[in-house]
């Protein structure tokens, strides 16, 4: 029992939405390497994977430095599972992301090794990317709702520091556009003020129009200064 432990350790958790999938999840280093199509490859790996009759993205994330495979190891929790935790949460606040599966991380001897993250394929099928020319139908009503969302965010003390183009998902329908957040390992937690706040958005370039409407918008529901809120936006939004 003793060596096992020590040399082998691994952890996983499976939604009880999805119960069915436990003997999937507990595998999935085996699985994952077996089955799907790879949709992203750069740091961290993203592959499509149905199984089950459930359509599921699941992350691997790459095995980090020495210094962060002992911390991973044995103090803080992977990435793997702040994925899986917040999403949890932040579907609790009534904010968007694909529902998750499950996660699982695995430790040899003291050191982090591999982890996964797994959630249902999101039903949205853009990203704040198709925005960026400010062409794209009902850009307005969109930007608008993504600073609407942003605000909610703020509100419940989170701060989402990679709020970029490929992690905003929107659907528009006619009941209204439904939004969902991803790569949530990186969400942070304290009070937001209105320069932090207006910062988060550096990272979702667009016309100055979109930026005025998302200051606008943001200002509204946060009770800030709209003009205030579009200096800040607009000194430090990256560029397209």
């Amino acid at each position: 029992m003793f060596p096992g432990k020590i040399i082998h350790k691994e952890s996983y958790k499976v939604n009880p939405l999805f119960a069915d999938l436990q003997g999937f999840i507990k595998d999935l280093p085996y699985n994952y390497n077996r089955m799907g199509k790879t949709i992203y490859k750069g740091r961290n790996e993203l592959k499509e994977i149905e199984y089950g009759g459930v359509c599921m993205v699941i992350k691997s994330f790459r095995i980090p430095n020495l210094i962060n495979r002992i911390a991973y190891g044995l103090f803080r929790p992977s990435k793997a599972k702040r994925s899986y935790d917040y999403a949890n949460l932040i579907l609790e606040k009534g904010i968007g992301t694909p529902l998750p599966v499950g996660y699982y991380t695995c430790r040899r001897w003291f050191l982090f090794s591999e982890s996964y993250y797994a959630c249902l394929k999101s039903e949205c099928p853009n990203t704040y990317k198709d925005l960026i020319n400010g062409k794209f139908p009902g850009t307005e009503k969109i930007v608008r709702a993504i600073a609407s969302l942003t605000a909610h965010i703020h509100k419940n003390n989170m701060l989402h520091k990679d709020y970029s183009r490929g992690n905003i998902l929107f659907k528009d329908t006619p009941s209204g556009v439904k939004l969902e957040i991803i790569d949530l390992n990186r969400i942070r937690f304290h009070k937001i003020g209105m320069e932090e706040g207006c910062r988060n958005f550096e990272r979702l370039p667009g016309t100055d129009q979109m930026t005025r409407w998302m200051a606008q918008e943001y200002a509204s529901k946060m009770g800030y200064n709209p003009d205030e809120c579009f200096k800040i936006m607009n000194s430090c939004k990256e560029k397209v």
